[in-house]
């Protein structure tokens, strides 16, 4: 082992044990999305999705909660659980995709289609979401716009995955035109590169890829369901077409199979900014608190609470 990387080992050990320390001190937890670097989802109570984590945190008995992740997945978890405090380490970690929308932006759109629900991605802010009828996470979003009344819906605010629903659903579904710039860097050229080299392997992809790419894969799935299919799958390869930290649980929880990523493009910058040394200086000094207004957060809480009846 290097000198560096001792260092780094000794350094990352304190910090891990102070960590630790404080956690038990302020009764907290450590939520961390399955995009976090390794380091940080090893250090990590709940590993999940957005909406897996926040229901975590909801259940929790814990007093803080912090969130590795993007502001708006601390929002969730702020509307959910309306009495704990939610720190997230980097406070400019935020998700380009959420920002495509404002609660403004959709009352416009509201007032052109007065007669369609609105779905609203759980990648949204919370003012977004009080302005929509009923959430959806990716794993849930066909089945929360085949169940609605409305034959007219309005979908914000990933445009790709507004697409992937247009082909499993018979509605009309007015698109807002975001989308995830982490996601779109995957190419088809890049899935029939990594079949070429892994001719064996199953090829898994996320609804927020574009629709050619999703046209080349053998699975459509969410981060959560990624998961859930590597374990049960009998394919030794499998090809991944999501952000690449989801590797380093793939690989973790399944050592007997291996994982490809279908573009080693695909790293979202903002996930990425939360390290292990913020996280400890999160605890200590308590910040970034997220808190979203009463008013917001009634709203929003009767839209992402209609989803989880039927998540």
């Amino acid at each position: 082992m290097a000198k560096g990387d001792q260092l780094h080992q000794i350094s990352s050990s304190s910090i891990i044990k102070r960590i630790q320390e404080l956690k038990e001190k302020k009764n907290a937890i450590i939520l961390a999305h399955n995009y976090q670097s390794g380091e940080v989802q090893d250090i990590a109570d709940y590993l999940g999705d957005s909406l897996e984590l926040s229901q975590k945190a909801a259940k929790s008995n814990a007093d803080v909660i912090v969130f590795c992740g993007v502001r708006f997945m601390a929002e969730t978890t702020s509307i959910l659980c309306p009495k704990k405090t939610v720190l997230v380490p980097e406070y400019d970690a935020k998700c380009p995709m959420a920002n495509m929308i404002t609660a403004e932006s959709l009352r416009t759109l509201k007032q052109k289609w007065p007669n369609a629900i609105v779905v609203c991605y759980v990648n949204t802010t919370a003012s977004v979401k009080a302005e929509s009828d009923i959430c959806c996470t990716s794993a849930n979003a066909v089945k929360v716009v085949e169940i609605s009344k409305e034959n007219e819906v309005i979908f914000v605010p990933d445009k790709y995955l507004a697409h992937y629903v247009t082909t499993q659903v018979e509605k009309k579904i007015i698109p807002w035109h975001g989308f995830c710039p982490t996601h779109v860097k995957i190419l088809p050229e890049h899935i029939k590169k990594q079949r070429k080299l892994h001719p064996n392997a199953e090829v898994m992809v996320h609804p927020e890829c574009i629709p050619p790419v999703i046209a080349l894969a053998d699975m459509v799935l969410s981060t959560g369901g990624m998961c859930k299919y590597a374990r049960i799958s009998k394919a030794k390869e499998i090809i991944v077409g999501t952000e690449v930290g989801l590797l380093h649980r793939l690989k973790k929880e399944n050592p007997d199979k291996m994982f490809f990523p279908a573009s080693e493009l695909a790293v979202c910058p903002n996930m990425k900014l939360t390290t292990l040394e913020k996280v400890l200086w999160s605890l200590e000094d308590m910040k970034y608190e997220v808190r979203v207004p009463q008013a917001v957060a009634m709203k929003a809480r009767k839209a992402v609470e209609k989803m989880l009846v039927i998540h």
